[in-house]
Order: C-alpha cells, then structure tokens, then sequence
C-alpha cells in the first residue's frame, strides 16, 4: 500500500495562507538565525536580502550576486524544514536572469520568493534614491518567472518599490498588475502611513505582504490590525540582525575592557545551549553509532 509523499514546504505555505491568521515570517540571514527563529515557534521563515548581505559585511546595495546569495539561502532552507520565504532581489539581471534564478532557487525547496521591479542594482526599500523599471519589463520577469516554476505551489510573490518613485496610485497600479498576471502574493513597499496601508489593502486585488521593522519608513501595525485590513503575510526582516548586532558590540567591548565576556550574565548563551541550538547532541549520537567498535 502506498503513501502520499509528505507535503512540500509551498504547499504547507500555500496551506497556511488559507487560515485567517496573519503569518509573521523574522527575517534570518544564516542557518543559526534560522534556528534561533525556528525554536522561537515561528510557522515561516524568510531568508532577508538585505540582512544576508550586512552579514557579509556589505551594504544593501544589490552588491552579492546570486551564487552568493544562493549559498546563504541553502543554508538556512537545511537548517530548519519550515517554510522559507526568500529575497529574490531584482532576479539578478533580464527576464533570463529571473527564469534561471527562480530555478536556482526552487531547488533549494523554498516555500516562495518574491522579485521586485528596481532597476538593477537594487538598494533597500527604504532607501532614497530608489529607481524602478518599467512595469511592462516586471510584468515579462514575472512571466519568465511562472514559466520557470516547476512546482505549482511555489508561491511567487511581485514586489513594488514604485511607492517612493511613482507615487501611492501607481504603486497600487502596478500591485494590480502584476496580480493580472499570474503573481500570488503582492508587496507593495515602503508605504508611509496607516492610511496608505489601509489603501494598498482596499485597492489591490490580491494576497498582501507586509514589510514591518523598527524604524523603517512603514509605521509598526499589530499583526492583528494588519490582518484585519486584508494582509497575508508580514515579514520582519532587521530586526533579529539588529539585535544580533547590539549583543554582538557589547561583548566585544566587554572582552576588549576586561578580557572576558562574563560580566553580561544571561545574556550570554549558555555553552551548553549553545551546542543544543545546532543539534550537537544528534550528530554525537551518529558519531557513535558509526564508530569502528560500535558494531
């Protein structure tokens, strides 16, 4: 008697989105961020372009190129088996660009990835300076991108960074087209107010993502609140980094006065918890079971 293979990430994500519950997805950047965030109990990850890149030491400026990028996203897709909504970036080049990347991607088993429609290279979304590509151009991206996906359920996502070049309307404008063609999810960024929210909530005829993080040009709404206009999903993508990048001065600045880290207390991990968070028990286990004298 056979049995069903067991559901793939996409489709657990596409499950997921059915229920009214808005899903809260921190953005992580490497497979211990991806851990930390998984024991947490989040439902979804989502791999942050822009924090894969501060972690290397670069600024969000389109600078990684997608081997880069790729390697990253593998390792948080290994580290944990939930859902991994990735940056995509601007797809890395043209309409081939985006088939070949989506590919790439996909075999990494992400739930979905979302491209955007900045003239590359990009820049965070909510940085000046932003320049966006002629819609007609996302919408051929986004269509090499449907052709590209071999599995159905990859949720494909079409963000818009129109809001600080073009305006609010035709943010919303292109947010409906790119839904006209065959995106599941839209995320208009970058919007500027809780009545610019509620708008792109009215207006756009499509599943929403929301971009929430401290100090962004988005005011913070309560997920409840969000899910109530009509979004889908939320995505917090500096948070887990920024904090990541407090606790990692302070301990450096602790070591460099007084040679040693003790004095921050519990806010130091414990050793042992440590080497829980990457399974070190497990693997010690598999080392014993294969040793030479275990038979």
């Amino acid at each position: 008697m056979s049995t069903a293979p067991p559901a793939t990430a996409a489709r657990r994500l596409r499950e997921r989105l059915l229920a009214t519950e808005l899903v809260v997805a921190p953005g992580v950047y490497d497979g211990l961020s991806a851990r930390i965030a998984a024991a947490a109990g989040f439902e979804v990850l989502y791999a942050s372009g822009g924090a894969i890149a501060r972690s290397s030491g670069v600024p969000d400026l389109g600078l990684l190129s997608v081997t880069e990028v790729l390697a990253r996203v593998r390792e948080i897709a290994d580290a944990t088996p939930l859902p991994v909504v990735a940056d995509a970036d601007a797809g890395y080049g043209n309409a081939l660009n985006v088939y070949r990347t989506v590919q790439e991607f996909e075999r990494l088993g992400i739930a979905a990835l979302h491209l955007e429609d900045q003239v590359s290279p990009k820049k965070c979304g909510h940085y000046a300076g932003k320049q966006v590509v002629p819609a007609e151009e996302m919408i051929g991206k986004l269509r090499a991108a449907q052709d590209a996906r071999r599995d159905p359920d990859l949720v494909l996502i079409a963000r818009t960074d129109a809001r600080g070049v073009e305006g609010l309307d035709a943010a919303i404008r292109r947010g409906n087209a790119y839904a006209a063609v065959g995106a599941d999810l839209v995320f208009v960024e970058a919007p500027e107010s809780e009545d610019e929210l509620r708008a792109i909530a009215r207006d756009v005829k499509a599943p929403l993502l929301v971009n929430m993080f401290q100090g962004g040009r988005t005011p913070l709404v309560q997920p409840a609140a969000l899910a109530a206009m009509g979004y889908r999903v939320m995505i917090v993508p500096s948070d887990l980094q920024r904090a990541a990048i407090r606790a990692l001065q302070e301990a450096a600045a602790a070591i460099k006065a007084v040679g040693t880290a003790a004095g921050l207390g519990a806010r130091l991990a414990g050793f042992d918890e440590r080497d829980e968070l990457v399974d070190l028990p497990v693997w010690q286990r598999r080392e014993q079971r294969y040793a030479a004298n275990s038979r």
